[in-house]
């Protein structure tokens, strides 16, 4: 949801006040530092988002992205560290930047008494040069539900309104948080092509998801937070790359022993990533497959699931974040 979009008449032009922002780069968050009370939430984050890029911002709750992207948004400021947005101030520039921005809230407030189109109108009224609201509705699948009160609209339905109030003032910078939770398969996908149409049409998309296969197929570039840190930065090939190319996955009871895995003659590591599922990296694919499965004929184990491939972001992220749930 577009967060209290103002109008203007003229764009302000960005001022640096001390911080050099490149002309490719729509975010910088520079040595960025956030606490409430004694708990420090964002420790020392640093990391740009070039214009035109589809940038995924990732962490397990309580990581610090929802006070990150709050910060970037103007809803926060920094207590160490600076932060731009377009090369200008979230706080103290606010009302310049907003025209420029959209933002899709993971909660949505809309104004329950109001239908989709009404509420849709009410925020185009903020922009100089708004989207055509009937072309937006049938964009996010929502033609149908143009006069329903948003109070009757279903969970996906409420996720796909409000990302149509983020893009109704045509932003040169999207912000999207889980935009596709509560969504189903066909309205999710929908949802893919549309970020993929901004970024085609040089709009920045920063993104946050637990997905990591959305993440996977969108992002141009990922960064991993963990407990207010950053913890990997990269493209996710090359974050899948940097696991190795040949991993052997598997479900099996959870508790077995990863060292007796790990010590197979073809494999390099091995792992519980998850209880009960299970990843050794290998060099020499066809052999591990023959040790692994004369070990678990050994000790008669049964395996549900098997599977050969590369590495992926999720594995990764579960490396790199721990196994533990978190509130």
């Amino acid at each position: 949801m577009s967060a209290n979009p103002q109008t203007t008449t003229q764009k302000a032009e960005p001022q640096s006040q001390g911080i050099e922002v490149a002309v490719d780069e729509a975010i910088v968050v520079d040595n960025f530092s956030k606490s409430y009370g004694s708990h420090r939430v964002v420790d020392q984050l640093h990391f740009t988002v070039h214009r035109g890029e589809v940038f995924a911002l990732l962490g397990p709750n309580g990581a610090g992205k929802t006070t990150t992207v709050e910060t970037l948004e103007g809803y926060r400021a920094p207590d160490e560290g600076r932060v731009r947005v377009l090369g200008w101030d979230p706080i103290r520039e606010t009302q310049a930047l907003k025209p420029h921005i959209g933002v899709m809230l993971q909660q949505d407030g809309l104004y329950p008494g109001l239908t989709a189109r009404e509420i849709l109108r009410l925020y185009a009224g903020y922009f100089l040069h708004p989207q055509n609201i009937d072309a937006l509705l049938e964009r996010v699948g929502l033609a149908a539900a143009a006069r329903t009160r948003c109070r009757q609209l279903s969970g996906g339905q409420k996720r796909r309104l409000a990302l149509a109030l983020a893009l109704v003032g045509n932003p040169t910078l999207v912000f999207l948080d889980e935009p596709t939770a509560g969504m189903d398969p066909q309205a999710r996908l929908a949802t893919w092509e549309i970020i993929r149409d901004l970024k085609q049409r040089g709009a920045t998309v920063l993104l946050t998801t637990h997905l990591m296969d959305e993440a996977e197929r969108l992002a141009d570039r990922v960064a991993i937070i963990d407990h207010g840190r950053l913890v990997a930065l990269d493209t996710p090939a090359q974050m899948v790359g940097v696991q190795n190319a040949n991993t052997v996955r598997f479900v099996a009871p959870a508790g077995l022993d990863c060292a007796q895995l790990a010590d197979l003659p073809s494999a390099r590591m091995a792992e519980e990533i998850r209880p009960g599922s299970y990843l050794i990296e290998t060099e020499a694919v066809p052999t591990l497959l023959a040790e692994l499965t004369a070990w678990l004929r050994d000790k008669n184990i049964t395996l549900s699931e098997l599977r050969v491939g590369h590495g992926s972001l999720e594995d990764l992220f579960l490396r790199l974040t721990g196994i533990e749930v978190r509130e």
